[in-house]
């Protein structure tokens, strides 16, 4: 069982780090009815992956791993744990701005996003991918012991 739960770990973290890179490209291109739809529809995704890969970490450090007492002693899953608030905040941003669209996707009418607003979507999603790779450098610390201090 706890290889099941660390490959549906590593699953969510893949989906999330892809859905974030397409989001990342969509938003790099012109914005059209179709690209804001897609973004909507990857933006789901984000959140469905992250909400999994929370959800499935925090069963396998109550119960599928060390034990809770070995990563809440642990500095790098402090740092993780601190990574993936960070992205989750930063996501509300992105997400909020492709709510906003609904009502004229809906209506076929192209959403206006201003070149300042995009490069500073870009910015945030850059900064969630980054958290991403902390997140994965934190994991291979704690695998190896590295940063506990119980």
């Amino acid at each position: 069982m706890p290889a099941l739960f660390a490959f549906l770990h590593h699953l969510a973290f893949l989906a999330l780090a892809v859905t974030l890179t397409v989001q990342l490209v969509v938003l790099g291109q012109p914005l059209t009815v179709q690209s804001a739809r897609k973004l909507g529809i990857v933006d789901r995704i984000v959140g469905a992956s992250a909400v999994a890969l929370l959800i499935v970490g925090l069963l396998r450090v109550y119960h599928f791993e060390k034990g809770a007492d070995y990563y809440f002693h642990n500095a790098a899953f402090h740092a993780k744990l601190a990574l993936f608030a960070l992205a989750a905040s930063l996501s509300a941003i992105p997400t909020l701005q492709f709510l906003a669209w609904r009502r004229e996707i809906a209506r076929g009418q192209q959403p206006q996003l201003p070149e300042r607003r995009r490069r500073w979507l870009r910015i945030i999603v850059h900064t969630e991918l980054t958290a991403l790779v902390g997140m994965a450098l934190c994991g291979a610390l704690m695998a190896k012991g590295i940063g506990y201090f119980g």
